[in-house]
């Protein structure tokens, strides 16, 4: 019999010997209604150096923002927030988190997952914004096996179809060739499985998919209906709380075609402000609820987490 995760937890689980969990906070209920739940779920978090975000903003101006965040050392230390979706026939999971290849700090998901009291081998679908390493190495376990694999996988297909590409790692920037070796190596896992989809798709029930690219080539935020209202899980495209929502114009060092990325978090804060709608950031904080506000000529987070 090969050795997988999911056996060594079944004899885990025959065994019946009991174990002292610590109570951990990894999950955050954010909103429920109509019969649908949205948790988000902790990954834990990354370390960044400070460079890698600023790119080439104003560096006196990008300071002093930040400063104003309480952010003053040279590293940046971003929430990760995995969102789960519950309704009653399917336990839909955005993103998969970084598992334990990319940073120590993050890779946490399993402890979300038993802290919310849900099996992994439970999720019925995983649905992905982008490929990015603290998006996508999390869906496979040490043993290389599938952390979720009964789960049926969505990605856009212009993602697909770049990260695929045995070209991208020829063509990307050097400091992200990491980034293009593990998203095909990963994906190629789900070569037989995968699900693609353009903008506006009805991925799942209620779940609707935006193109967002910029961050990445076919990077996709999803409007999800919960009850009488809908919530974006906006992914990376507004990839923090301070200078994306200040100086939303300004490029980022973390998208990977800046000025495009500029465009598509302009018109994306603009329909989330104008709409009062919620959004899940994936690096925002407080488990990345809330909304975008108008202040001057830019915008503030309005955190609703804990």
């Amino acid at each position: 019999m090969k050795l997988t995760r999911r056996t060594l937890l079944q004899g885990a689980a025959a065994a019946a010997l009991p174990l002292a969990m610590p109570q951990l906070s990894w999950s955050q209920t954010t909103l429920s209604g109509d019969g649908r739940r949205l948790d988000t779920l902790s990954d834990g978090n990354l370390v960044l150096p400070r460079s890698f975000a600023l790119g080439d903003m104003p560096p006196d101006q990008a300071k002093d923002i930040l400063t104003k965040y309480g952010i003053t050392g040279d590293v940046l230390e971003p929430d990760c927030n995995v969102t789960l979706l519950r309704t009653a026939d399917r336990v839909v999971l955005f993103d998969v988190g970084s598992g334990p290849d990319f940073m120590p700090s993050a890779g946490k998901l399993a402890d979300a997952f038993d802290a919310l009291g849900v099996n992994p081998f439970d999720v019925t679908d995983v649905v992905f914004t982008h490929a990015h390493p603290d998006h996508l190495w999390g869906l496979l376990d040490d043993f290389d096996d599938l952390n979720f694999p009964d789960a049926t996988y969505y990605m856009g297909q212009a993602e697909w179809d770049y990260w695929t590409d045995p070209d991208t790692v020829n063509t990307i920037e050097t400091g992200r060739q990491t980034f293009a070796v593990g998203a095909a190596n990963r994906l190629a896992e789900l070569s037989d499985r995968i699900n693609l989809f353009t903008d506006g798709a009805e991925v799942l029930p209620g779940v609707a998919a935006r193109a967002t690219p910029g961050h990445t080539p076919g990077h996709m935020a999803f409007e999800v209906r919960i009850g009488n209202e809908s919530v974006m899980i906006v992914g990376d495209s507004i990839v923090n709380h301070h200078l994306a929502f200040e100086r939303p114009a300004w490029l980022s060092g973390s998208d990977q075609d800046g000025p495009l990325g500029a465009k598509t978090r302009l018109s994306l804060l603009d329909q989330l402000a104008t709409d009062q709608m919620r959004l899940i950031g994936f690096h925002l904080p407080g488990g990345g609820l809330g909304r975008a506000e108008r202040q001057g000529d830019g915008y503030v987070f309005v955190s609703e987490g804990a």
